[in-house]
């Protein structure tokens, strides 16, 4: 006995084949494998949205970034203490001005350092397969 036939709706009635070089088809399986889908789905999706795209998910573990994210955090309490304080009705003082100042001073030299931790990390982590 053997395999019981698919429905009529699920089945493909048509055929195409390609050939392809080892170099062309070994791009072809591993954005087919990055996607996690087998290599005909690909082509097929490839030839009928004309595109396939692939996201990457970007995952950083790096302990500057932690305490970078940790002071930008408790910065950014300070200043919602502050807008709180003012639009409570508070007065305007020498104090809390220099206050805003030196939290804006901080959040300037932490956008620096993350700038230069960045490096070369830059470019779009969602770019399209063509």
């Amino acid at each position: 006995m053997g395999r019981p036939k698919k429905d009529k709706a699920f089945c493909k009635e048509h055929r195409v084949t390609v050939r392809f070089k080892e170099v062309q088809y070994s791009i072809i399986e591993e954005y087919a494998k990055q996607l996690g889908v087998p290599v005909a789905e690909y082509i097929r999706q490839q030839v009928i949205n004309g595109n396939v795209a692939i996201n990457y998910s970007v995952v950083a573990d790096i302990p500057q970034l932690q305490k970078l994210t940790d002071e930008l955090h408790a910065i950014g309490n300070n200043l919602n203490q502050i807008a709180r304080y003012f639009n409570m009705g508070g007065l305007h003082s020498i104090a809390i001005r220099q206050e805003i100042n030196e939290c804006i001073a901080e959040i300037m030299k932490m956008r620096k350092a993350v700038m230069d931790m960045a490096g070369d990390f830059n470019g779009n982590s969602q770019t399209p397969v063509e």
